[in-house]
């Protein structure tokens, strides 16, 4: 029998105390968290610790599970993982040179000569163990957020030696967006590697980051197994503003589970576009906590898989205080044998009143055999709200593509075509020019037709 706890009703205390007795209770989580595992003098030891114990209390989530109801870990579970290791040649790895601000991480680690940071004062911008901010600051913030007891938000945290931190002072305005690079370089065994950034934007301040988790994009790592376990956490202050984009483009062999949690306080803006378009499994779980009153929250989202890819979304809004505003859009295109698996809730308990919240997915099949699992959920118990959800699963319509042939374009491009037209509304909000072309790229280039 599963011992089934609320991570966030447990105090840090209670937690260590829980787990005591409860260790190893799942070999394969035990043997992740080996590997990953460190032991470094440098202030986050008690964390760790902290997070390895609650690791080796839990299990791989099942199929048994409601969360991870349509999400079978059995082919993760089936590979044996080593850590992954730095890499000492740079040379040759594909950069997507998307702005003059990056950082980028090579198997986790901070790659300096490879990341360019020209910024304004009251902005900081680099990785953890190389910044010069106050430890007590960054503490406040890291690891903090809601679900930090999720198993593998958990294990990321154990295994926590470096992060890509972006901190925006007090009504800075930053104008130029600050492109966050995860590549993963896997080697002849598989590896796993763990990604970690931190996002504080303080009171009345903007700042736009983008967010971009891939490989070497070439034939030989397409071919490479490897495990990313990415955590994003982003605290949106006092009428802040974050604009976020997140790209997972990962190899066809690879897994990636991403955990992206957000703290707004009032009067706070946060904008979500998020894009699944690589890995063999894919999860991002995106949860957003409002903290204040008259908040906005929008979160844009494209899944675009073929073969026999799995893409899954789980995203959670709690919108626990008045005059909330809140508007979400999920699409996904879904070729070939391909999965596709949406789960939103959004959360208007009693105070939050005058709440307006809308929920919309849409979903494009291009085979008899593609799948998509859907399941929009508004919970209210507040009872002056504006509140709506749906899901849509359509084909491309054969009347459709009878127009557009009737035009002079080919079956294959009148195809294409409404593909593009679908992905476009998406694609269009990103905030970056260079970024929006590479994505309508992909769209074009993306083959999965129907296949009965």
């Amino acid at each position: 029998m599963s011992i089934q706890v609320s991570p966030s009703a447990i105090p840090n205390s209670d937690a260590v105390s829980l787990v005591s007795s409860l260790l190893d209770r799942d070999g394969y989580l035990t043997q992740l968290l080996n590997q990953v595992s460190v032991s470094q003098a440098d202030g986050l030891e008690e964390l760790r610790q902290q997070a390895a114990n609650w690791v080796r209390h839990s299990t791989i989530p099942t199929t048994r599970e409601e969360e991870w109801r349509f999400t079978d870990l059995s082919d993760l579970r089936g590979v044996e993982f080593r850590k992954a290791q730095p890499v000492n040649n740079l040379e040759g790895l594909n950069l997507t040179s998307l702005t003059d601000n990056r950082l980028v991480f090579v198997n986790g680690v901070y790659a300096p000569e490879l990341s360019a940071v020209n910024l304004p004062d009251g902005i900081v911008v680099g990785n953890l163990t190389g910044l010069t901010i106050e430890s007590d600051r960054i503490r406040k913030y890291l690891a903090q957020a809601e679900g930090a007891l999720e198993v593998f938000t958990a294990l990321n945290t154990a295994g926590l030696t470096d992060a890509a931190v972006v901190w925006v002072g007090k009504n800075v305005v930053v104008d130029t967006p600050i492109h966050l690079l995860f590549i993963s370089v896997a080697g002849e065994r598989a590896t796993i590697s763990q990604p970690r950034c931190l996002v504080v934007a303080e009171t009345g301040s903007q700042v736009t980051v983008i967010e971009e988790f891939t490989n070497r994009q070439d034939a030989e790592s397409a071919k490479k197994v490897y495990f990313t376990n990415a955590v994003t956490e982003i605290w949106v202050g006092e009428n802040a503003s974050v604009s976020h984009t997140r790209l997972e483009r990962e190899g066809a062999e690879a897994f990636h589970i991403g955990k992206t949690a957000v703290n707004q306080a009032r009067y706070s803006r946060y904008t979500c576009n998020a894009f699944s378009l690589g890995a063999k499994l894919s999860r991002h779980n995106l949860e957003v906590l409002q903290t204040g009153e008259q908040t906005e929250t929008t979160l844009n989202g494209l899944a675009m898989i073929s073969g026999k890819q799995v893409a899954d979304t789980h995203s959670a809004i709690a919108l626990n205080y008045p005059y909330g505003k809140s508007e979400q859009l999920h699409k996904c295109i879904v070729g070939d044998r391909a999965h596709a698996i949406f789960n939103g809730k959004v959360f208007v308990p009693k105070p939050a009143q005058l709440t307006d919240a809308a929920q919309l997915n849409r979903n494009l099949l291009l085979s008899s055999k593609a799948r998509v699992d859907t399941k929009p959920q508004l919970e209210i118990t507040a009872d002056n709200v504006k509140c709506a959800h749906g899901a849509t699963v359509s084909q491309l319509e054969d009347d459709e593509i009878f127009y557009l042939q009737s035009r002079g374009i080919d079956e294959s491009a009148a195809r294409n075509l409404l593909i593009n037209a679908f992905a476009t509304e998406i694609i269009n909000k990103v905030p970056l020019a260079s970024l929006r072309d590479i994505l309508l790229n992909t769209v074009t280039s993306f083959k999965s037709l129907t296949n009965d």
